[in-house]
């Protein structure tokens, strides 16, 4: 093999790559190699409501990918092998915080090990904690229930998408956050005016376990008591607290207990049978979004539901 042959050889395969380079560059203004699409940078979320509200900032910039599927449980859904890598490969993980993922954390955790930006959004909207129960003095991570917040949470979500995932057209995402901004804050508008038809004396709630601080701190509701009085669905009522709660409920005269929507049967079952009381349990959409045509397929549609069912029933005689 003779010197020339061996100088120009190594050189050949170089030819291909830039040749392709040279044909994708002459087409971006047509919309690029197809190639492109294959490095769409990922954004996982733990949460189906804080997936659907990141969906609408970040559009069409990156993938969203939302690990609780519809009607699960927030405190107590887990994942796959593949999803839990699917966490530690993304470019940003997006999760509640202020302990609601209780088998998810240990993932965010490697993930943010690794390198990967996460954020958890309860503790950026200035969180309040529970009052009393078992989880008295912990932080509440429901913070959706208050719609101000979650107008703020819009914002810290698109910095965040904006400051660490690569590829997104920052303007963009911007504008689609003071757009869905905007349709959160006519949400809290519409909520107000619908809550003020309830006469002030009737404006207690009791619910299935501490899930709506938020909202009777920003809507003026005193919150009278939880059939769990805990701030997670993975506690259990003992008999005391089935009686505590029944005088509570006899106590204030309230005529409605807010269940979430997956098993208001069994709640009412319950209070029937250990606490001797019964009243109206109205079921709502407390800690997930369910499937399409469901009844809250969105945050926006699951805050309308919510409040036309607590303005019914507490402004009912």
């Amino acid at each position: 093999m003779n010197g020339t042959t061996n100088r120009h050889f190594p050189a050949r395969p170089v030819l291909l790559p830039l040749a392709l380079a040279l044909i994708c560059a002459s087409v971006l203004g047509a919309g690029g190699c197809a190639a492109r699409g294959d490095d769409r940078p990922t954004v996982v979320v733990t949460t189906n409501i804080l997936g659907d509200i990141t969906r609408n900032i970040v559009g069409d910039e990156a993938d969203v990918t939302v690990l609780m599927r519809p009607g699960a449980d927030p405190h107590s859904f887990g994942v796959s092998a593949t999803q839990a890598a699917t966490v530690e490969e993304a470019d940003l993980v997006v999760h509640n915080g202020l302990g609601l993922e209780e088998n998810i954390l240990r993932h965010v955790a490697a993930a943010k090990e690794a390198g990967v930006p996460t954020l958890a959004v309860g503790d950026a909207v200035d969180p309040i904690s529970y009052r009393s129960g078992e989880s008295a003095d912990q932080p509440d991570p429901h913070f959706w229930t208050d719609p101000e917040r979650v107008r703020e949470a819009v914002g810290v979500i698109a910095d965040e998408v904006v400051e660490n995932v690569k590829g997104v057209d920052g303007a963009a995402v911007e504008k689609n956050a003071s757009q869905y901004g905007a349709k959160v804050a006519s949400l809290n508008s519409w909520m107000r005016k619908a809550f003020d038809e309830i006469p002030e004396e009737r404006r207690q709630l009791v619910t299935n376990h501490h899930v709506f601080g938020y909202l009777a701190q920003r809507f003026g509701f005193r919150v009278v008591g939880a059939v769990v009085p805990s701030g997670t669905t993975l506690a259990s009522p003992s008999a005391s607290d089935l009686t505590s709660l029944a005088t509570a409920v006899e106590k204030a005269g309230v005529g409605a207990i807010f269940a979430d929507s997956s098993q208001p049967d069994r709640l009412a079952h319950v209070l029937k049978q250990e606490a001797g009381i019964d009243v109206d349990v109205v079921p709502l959409f407390s800690e997930s979004l369910t499937e399409k045509g469901k009844g809250a397929a969105t945050y926006l549609e699951m805050m309308r539901a919510n409040t036309r069912s607590i303005a019914t029933a507490l402004s009912t005689e």
